[in-house]
């Protein structure tokens, strides 16, 4: 089944995956030695970033490549915006009755 962007980058270490593909590809191996966890668990996370978009995975020979892929990120950021957008009219509303609290006293 499909993995959506919010599920894999709900789990620290599928985040963490991300941060250190974000600016380079890496074998799989390479990415496992950064964690204290198994190959086979980190093979796991890869493998769920990779069925939503957020990493790709290249064979070159034996070994297997990932690099981020940051855009399918933009559907969380799109999600997150409207929700920017919500609390900050509400925190400036919040501000503006402080305002006037303290200037009525």
């Amino acid at each position: 089944m499909p993995q959506d962007v919010f599920q894999a980058i709900a789990d620290p270490t599928r985040r963490e995956i991300i941060d250190m593909l974000a600016g380079q590809s890496m074998p799989v191996n390479d990415v496992a030695a950064n964690f204290d966890m198994s190959r086979p668990a980190i093979s796991r996370h890869i493998k769920i970033l990779n069925e939503c978009g957020l990493v790709v995975i290249r064979k070159e020979g034996r070994k297997r490549y990932c690099h981020a892929d940051p855009q399918k990120l933009q559907e969380v950021i799109e999600w997150t915006y409207r929700y920017r957008k919500f609390w900050n009219e509400k925190l400036d509303a919040l501000e503006a009755a402080l305002g006037e609290n303290d200037q009525s006293q």
